[in-house]
């Protein structure tokens, strides 16, 4: 936000609180300062900034001297506000997304509660004491966005199936990386090299860069499997059909500048796996797949390999159309990295639709439950890996019964080698909350070859005394328990019982 605009609303702010003060109407002002209400109306709500003049006068009328009015001080009232808007958090607020405007927030802020505006200013000191970075923020507030729209963006869908259209791509039609190719070539002129990792030592770990101008070059990790290929070259199609300006250069991106940069991202992710894997093709292979009698990780991994997608695609895809036609709301995405032979295991990416479930990535320095498919799987891939039998993609099912809580889960994970590393595997989950919407759409979830497992967020917060994978003591759930008996010792005490 630039320094004008941080003046306008300021002063916007500071002339309704000096108002309210003298207990003046608009109306009234108006009549005193010879300024029309609806000027009046636009300076409070920060959208004017009147002249010199005029800003002597309503000086004048409200008993304060001229330097104070034009001043970035407010009363004390106010103060946390003052500290928002020069913060720059209003600025990195995506509140267009919201469809909240600017001035109506803080209009909404200097009528609050002093304690509320307390609150506000302790945020604020949280937000920099613990080095919180605006990119994490950012994609805090996305996964908010998303599930906002249960993941689902009609515009988007509809965007996919004009570009398909227009491209005379049929609905049975798969479009695999070599199409996506040569449509980026030959209709937008781009030039594709493959030399980003022996070329380019500081770039290795990128996926790829894109070097724009009239004659775009993007330079592509040649480690990369050809459905990886397929997502970037659909992500260059959708920066061009979308017509999006922001935007990253490097995948993933090395700087975060703006909400639009991560917004726009998502989309064209979005765009890309509509384009790879269409609405309604998916659609009629799950319907058929979820009338299945009984689980087959045959099935369903030959229903991913029918389309020219990663598993991660695939899984994300579903977040999109599983809650639209299933009524299957209540999910969560994660993705999980270990290193082979090592103990930790890296939770790297989730979503949950339909408010927070377990697991979640914001427990810090702590072991994730050992029991959940999503970890077991690991075990299962390095298994086959050092039997040289690794052929595909592995898939496996569990239902989730967490210690303590009535939830449930029902929960697909697929597990692979991270593409350009030996020793790097990641696992790729969705979970379904059971319920008796889920029972009655999917068929085989009665299926008797399905393993049941109690599970819990982390072993440090686990009571599960016979658990034979756990990696670490249940050291905050003793903590808890230690605290709950004080507090109950004390409350004797001091009832005197």
């Amino acid at each position: 936000m630039s320094l004008q605009q941080n003046l306008k609303l300021i002063f916007g702010l500071k002339v309704k609180q000096l108002r309210l003060d003298h207990g003046l109407s608009l109306g009234e002002l108006s009549k005193k300062s010879g300024i029309s209400v609806s000027y009046l109306n636009e300076i409070e709500k920060g959208k004017k900034y009147p002249k010199a003049d005029k800003i002597a006068l309503l000086a004048e009328i409200f008993e304060v001297s001229y330097d104070w009015m034009v001043s970035l001080q407010l009363g004390k009232k106010l103060a946390p506000i003052a500290d928002l808007i020069r913060s720059n958090i209003i600025n990195e607020l995506p509140l267009d997304v919201f469809g909240v405007d600017t001035g109506y927030l803080l209009e909404l802020l200097s009528t609050a509660p002093t304690k509320l505006n307390a609150l506000v200013s302790t945020l604020i000191k949280i937000g920099r004491n613990y080095g919180l970075r605006v990119e994490n923020f950012y994609h805090a507030v996305l996964r908010s966005y998303q599930e906002m729209h249960e993941n689902y963006f009609e515009d988007l869908e509809n965007e996919a199936r004009q570009f398909l259209k227009s491209h005379h791509v049929s609905q049975s039609e798969k479009l695999s990386g070599q199409h996506l190719q040569k449509i980026l070539e030959n209709e937008y002129g781009y030039r594709i090299s493959f030399n980003l990792q022996s070329n380019h030592s500081h770039l290795k770990d990128l996926r790829a860069v894109l070097i724009p101008g009239k004659s775009p070059l993007l330079i592509m990790n040649e480690n990369l499997t050809p459905n990886q290929r397929a997502f970037i070259f659909g992500k260059e199609l959708g920066y061009i059909w979308l017509k999006f300006k922001t935007r990253d250069y490097s995948t993933p991106a090395i700087e975060v500048k703006s909400f639009d940069q991560v917004l726009n991202n998502f989309k064209v992710s979005y765009f890309s796996s509509a384009i790879i894997i269409q609405e309604d093709a998916l659609v009629k292979d799950l319907k058929l797949f979820l009338n299945e009698p009984h689980w087959s990780e045959e099935k369903f991994s030959a229903m991913v390999a029918n389309y020219y997608a990663t598993p991660e695609m695939f899984m994300h895809r579903l977040t999109n159309l599983i809650p639209r036609y299933f009524g299957l709301k209540q999910l969560f995405f994660l993705r999980f990295s270990q290193i082979e032979g090592e103990n930790d295991i890296n939770l790297s990416k989730e979503m949950h639709l339909a408010g927070l479930h377990n697991p979640h990535a914001t427990v810090l320095n702590e072991h994730y439950c050992r029991r959940w498919v999503s970890l077991t799987i690991f075990d299962d891939l390095s298994a086959l890996k050092q039997n040289n039998a690794y052929k595909r993609p592995l898939a496996a099912i569990q239902k989730s019964q967490y210690i303590g809580s009535k939830n449930e889960y029902l929960i697909i994970a697929m597990a692979l080698p991270k593409s350009g590393t030996k020793d790097v595997n990641y696992s790729i989950s969705l979970g379904l909350m059971v319920n008796p919407k889920l029972k009655k759409t999917i068929k085989f979830f009665n299926d008797e070859t399905i393993a049941i497992r109690e599970v819990n967020e982390t072993c440090e917060r686990c009571p599960a005394v016979d658990c034979k994978v756990r990696v670490a003591r249940p050291v905050v759930l003793e903590k808890e328990q230690k605290l709950l008996l004080a507090r109950q010792a004390l409350d004797k005490l001091i009832d005197g019982t």
